[in-house]
C-alpha cells in the first residue's frame, strides 16, 4: 500500500510549522468561500489535517477504498474547507471542485459527503457523532486490518454526551488503533476539571497536548500509538496551552 506521507526520518526534510504549511495549500483553503461564518472554525484544523495527510496516514488517492487504508474522519464536519483544500493538494479530487462548493451539482457540500467525495469516510457536521462511529470502526478493524482510525472533533463538541460515552468505551476496550485529535479553541462552554487531557487520561486513554505550530512534536504525537489503548492529542490552537504528555 502506498502512502501520501514521506518516511518517517527523511533527514532531507525541514521541520513544519503552521506558518509555512505549504502556501499552494493555503491557496486552496482560500477558494473555498460561501460558508464565512465557519471560516475560524474550518481554519484552524488546517496544520493538524495537513500534518496528518503529509507526515502520518497510510493512504493513497489512487484507491482511496483500500481495505487497509488509515481512516480520518472529520466529526467537525461543519467546517470542512481546510480537508477539502489538502484532500486536492493529495490528489484525491482536482482543485477546481473548490471553487464551487455547495453548488447546485457540486460534490462539495458546506458538510461533507461520503458518498461523494473521494477521502472522506464519514457524512458529519452534526456535532457528537464522529467519536463514537470512530469507536466503532476501530473495534471493527481490530485483529483484523494494520488501518488506523483518527478522528479530529472540536473542543466545544465535547459538550455532547454521546462522546462521553465513546470516551469511556474506547478506553475500557482498550483501541489501541483509534486516536482522538482535539483542536482547542477554547470554544467550550462547560470545560473539564484539569483540562480536555486528563479527561480522556481518566478513562485509560494515552494523551498529549501540543501547541499548533510545534510542528516536530506535533507530528510525533499523531504518530504515536500505544497497543492496548487509544490515543487522544489536544492541539491547542491559541497558543496558551503547553506542551507535555500525561502518566495516565
Amino acid at each position: 500500500m502506498t502512502t501520501t506521507s514521506p518516511p518517517p526520518t527523511d533527514p532531507a526534510r525541514p521541520a513544519e510549522t503552521a506558518a509555512n504549511v505549504p502556501q499552494r495549500v493555503r491557496d486552496l483553503v482560500a477558494r473555498v468561500t460561501g460558508d464565512e461564518k465557519h471560516d475560524p472554525s474550518a481554519h484552524s484544523t488546517l496544520d493538524v489535517v495537513w500534518t496528518l495527510y503529509d507526515q502520518v496516514l497510510r493512504v493513497d488517492p489512487a484507491r482511496p477504498d483500500d481495505p487497509d487504508r488509515d481512516r480520518f474522519l472529520l466529526s467537525k464536519g461543519h467546517g470542512p474547507a481546510s480537508t477539502y483544500a489538502v484532500l486536492a493538494a493529495q490528489g484525491f479530487f482536482p482543485a477546481s471542485w473548490l471553487d464551487d462548493v455547495a453548488s447546485f451539482d457540486s460534490p462539495l457540500g458546506h458538510h461533507p459527503d461520503r458518498t461523494l467525495v473521494p477521502g472522506i469516510e464519514i457524512g458529519s457536521g452534526s456535532l457528537g457523532h464522529g467519536l463514537p462511529i470512530g469507536v466503532g470502526l476501530a473495534t471493527g478493524l481490530r485483529g483484523r486490518s494494520p488501518a488506523r482510525v483518527v478522528v479530529l472533533v472540536g473542543d466545544a463538541e465535547l459538550d455532547e454526551g454521546s462522546n462521553a460515552e465513546a470516551i469511556q468505551v474506547a478506553g475500557r476496550f482498550g483501541l489501541g488503533n483509534l486516536t482522538c485529535v482535539v483542536v482547542d479553541n477554547h470554544s467550550d462552554m462547560l470545560g473539564w476539571p484539569g483540562g480536555i487531557a486528563s479527561r480522556f487520561a481518566l478513562e485509560g486513554w494515552s494523551a498529549a497536548e501540543v501547541r499548533t505550530g510545534d510542528q516536530a512534536r506535533l507530528t510525533a504525537a499523531l504518530r504515536r500509538t500505544e497497543a492496548d489503548r487509544p490515543t487522544v492529542v489536544v492541539v491547542d490552537t491559541t497558543g496558551t496551552g503547553t506542551t507535555r504528555r500525561h502518566a495516565a
